[in-house]
């Protein structure tokens, strides 16, 4: 202790020389408790002696005492006489109803998650006293990480000790002085066994050798742990504690499993600006936004202010409501706010379709805000990109499941809280299964019932009252019947890749397979135009969340290649309107401690505008007769590509291919069919394209018919009747 409180007294020169005596001193006078004998097996850190030690119950802890004005200790109060058991139900216990009879929940902790589900802490930083096999090591124990569903040696669902006895545990090295304020855990995510720990210690350390543990007067503290395996549990420390490591010590565990466990730890880092590992992982931006969590009430004013800021450029409209009556919010960007115009694309970004994946509906809310203050900053690619584009932003799909994640919190809301609709429904996997129309019909070349490889029919018993339809997903159909989009990015979470369709694997008896569209290279593409500029999607050295790792694929994935989906949103947006439709999973954690989305914005901010300039890829143009009006439905063909597309409803068109030259056919019902070259540059900016075509011989005579009022009459039956009356003559 001496030699640290010279620590502050001693020049630059000599300061890392004493510096080091200290901790020598320090480590002499710890190490006078005997170490522990135990034969732990299986040990993760085979070069590091010091993880090992480990008191047996009853033995003198080393204590730290608070010295004003020293350093490198941990610093405490004198420990509360009533510690908080269950601060997890506390937490969650609402107050006094407010006058509206809505529940109001207990503020969150001041200090934020160090990382263990969002990979800020990396494998190196885990450390445990034993482990089962290495896919149960402690690089597994983090909060809401999922096995796969073969469990194997590589990726199972959370840090599972050795052997089952109070001597085990689990270990965080936070790299600097950190004031740890709590602990959440969970038990192992499987589908076949059932595994938690009911009670636990915490332990903290400066070195990792000389450890003491949370107290009250009567002893160490015994946190109460969890009651099953997914729903997470928070347990505040009675006193906030400094050190740079913490150890979890479970105690007791369900009676018919073993010991294992995913945490998170709460705790708030120590300005350290020599730190070199605050200063790799810290993010900062630049961008004067709101980084906060909005709920339904703070989206729609956040809304507000940004259309009050630019109404010029800027609509709010509403799409439908949900099943509790919520309003389904868009807001719209372009110069010309509430109306399509000839030629301009159209782009749709749309989030949370799984409730509780909140991420992807706070990076709307801060796109919306920044392109507003980019454009009226001047920003000129903002302003190009506005001023060419008809921008949709839906944030909230499904405010119903995000009012149940919000109410539980960024942490304890577990993996699937508020997924799904207040009726129970996955809106992501509600659309109608058109990839099998489409591909009975090209199996049944023989069939009568031909099915087109575009703007397939939705089947009668899908629009029927009895359907097990959201009125959510209604609402987005008609929505996406209703624009004339041509790309749009559905944002979701737990994962950090871009998919693209098929979503279904064509054979029946396969659940992964790589199933591609017609259009896979445009598709690989757009996937790869997000992903290539996140800063981590294509980071060959980032740690794969769960169980995937995607960096083959440079960060993206074919979707029925990861796991098959009928009726998704992205193969129904593909096969029944004009729209290519990507699913984007913008992060691991689903729902992100609020300190995280400034970091989360610098990481997907780029790949958002990137993305949405995609748009502009290809051909564009207008489909018009010659006396140079739009010609709607007309069926535009690229050869090589069984996918074709329609104009819409002023015969404009917009059609996504990758560099290269095309031919493109144009038919339409009583024309002319018209084919030309068209080639696509390297270049942002699609190639123009126009058609004129003219009507039919057959088509003028039934318009001219029509004109006078007469029917057209086939010439085949003008014949036989012809014929008929010069029989009747001869007789």
């Amino acid at each position: 202790m001496i030699a640290l409180r010279k620590r502050s007294l001693c020049s630059s020169q000599l300061c890392p020389v004493l510096c080091a005596l200290g901790l020598a001193v320090l480590g002499s006078l710890t190490w006078a408790v005997p170490m522990d004998e135990q034969d732990y097996y299986l040990q993760e850190i085979s070069n590091r002696d010091h993880y090992y030690s480990f008191p047996y119950p009853g033995e003198e802890y080393f204590t730290f005492t608070e010295q004003p004005g020293e350093e490198g200790t941990i610093r405490a109060s004198e420990p509360e006489e009533q510690p908080g058991f269950k601060p997890s139900r506390k937490e969650l216990k609402p107050k006094k109803s407010s006058k509206k009879g809505k529940t109001i929940l207990e503020p969150p902790p001041d200090c934020p998650p160090l990382g263990l589900e969002t990979l800020k802490i990396t494998d190196f930083q885990l450390h445990a006293s034993t482990a089962k096999r290495y896919g149960l090591g402690a690089h597994r124990g983090r909060l809401n990480i999922q096995a796969g569903v073969n469990e194997n040696d590589f990726y199972d669902g959370a840090w599972c000790a050795g052997r089952n006895d109070p001597f085990q545990w689990i270990e965080v090295d936070a790299r600097r002085l950190t004031k740890f304020t709590g602990v959440i855990t969970q038990g192992r995510n499987s589908l076949w066994s059932s595994n938690w720990v009911t009670s636990f210690r915490v332990l903290v350390s400066n070195d990792s050798h000389a450890w003491t543990a949370v107290r009250n007067e009567s002893g160490d503290v015994i946190f109460e742990g969890n009651s099953e395996k997914e729903i997470p549990v928070l347990n505040m420390l009675p006193v906030p504690l400094v050190a740079r490591y913490i150890r979890i010590n479970p105690r007791s565990w369900y009676e018919e499993g073993s010991i294992c466990m995913r945490l998170e730890i709460l705790g708030c880092p120590l300005p350290d600006p020599n730190n070199y590992y605050h200063r790799r992982n810290e993010m900062t931006t630049t961008d004067n936004l709101d980084f906060k969590h909005h709920n339904y009430k703070e989206m729609r004013q956040l809304m507000k202010t940004v259309n009050k800021m630019c109404p010029n450029i800027t609509r709010i409209y509403n799409i439908g409501k949900s099943h509790q009556g919520l309003k389904l919010y868009a807001v719209e960007i372009s110069d010309n706010p509430g109306e399509h115009e000839v030629g301009e694309p159209e782009f749709r970004y749309t989030a949370g379709a799984h409730g509780n994946e909140v991420l992807g509906r706070e990076l709307i809310l801060l796109l919306m805000q920044f392109m507003c203050q980019e454009y009226l900053a001047g920003n000129p690619r903002i302003v190009h990109l506005i001023e060419d584009t008809r921008i949709h932003l839906l944030p909230s799909v499904n405010p119903d499941g995000y009012d149940k994640a919000y109410k539980a919190g960024s942490e304890l809301g577990g993996w699937s809280l508020g997924r799904w609709t207040q009726d129970g429904i996955d809106i992501n996997n509600n659309f109608p299964d058109l990839n099998s129309l489409l591909w009975e019909s090209e199996d049944q070349k023989k069939s009568k019932r031909k099915v087109p490889n575009h703007h397939i029919p939705i089947p009668d018993w899908y629009l029927s009252e009895n359907a097990t339809v959201a009125v959510e997903t209604r609402a987005i159909i008609a929505w996406m019947e209703k624009i004339p989009f041509v790309l749009g990015g559905n944002l979701q979470g737990g994962e950090l890749v871009v998919a693209y369709p098929y979503d279904m694997v064509r054979s029946l008896w396969k659940t992964q397979d790589y199933t591609p569209t017609p259009d896979d290279h445009v598709f690989r593409w757009l996937a790869y135009s997000y992903a290539s500029t996140h800063r981590l999607m294509t980071d060959a050295r980032r740690r794969a969340c769960h169980t995937e790792d995607f960096q083959k694929e440079d960060g993206t994935v074919n979707g029925a290649s990861w796991h098959t989906v009928a009726g998704s949103i992205n193969d129904f947006s593909y096969l029944h309107t004009n729209c290519f439709e990507l699913s984007i999973y913008v992060g691991c954690d689903k729902y992100p401690h609020e300190s995280e989305l400034p970091e989360e914005w610098e990481n997907n901010r780029e790949s958002l505008i990137v993305f949405m300039e995609q748009v502009h890829r290809g051909i564009k143009g207008i489909v018009k007769d010659i006396h140079g009006r739009g010609i709607p439905n007309a069926i535009i063909s690229v050869e090589g590509v069984n996918h074709d597309i329609r104009t819409g409803a002023d015969g404009d068109y917009w059609r996504l291919l990758n560099p290269g030259e095309y031919m493109v056919s144009v038919k339409a019902e009583g024309y002319t069919t018209a084919t030309k070259n068209c080639e696509v540059g390297y270049d942002m900016g699609a190639t123009r394209c126009d058609f004129t075509i003219s009507k039919t011989n057959l088509a003028r005579i039934k318009e001219i018919m029509r004109k006078f009022g007469k029917q057209p009459i086939s010439l085949s039956l003008r014949r036989l009747r012809q014929r008929a009356r010069q029989w009747r003559q001869r007789r």
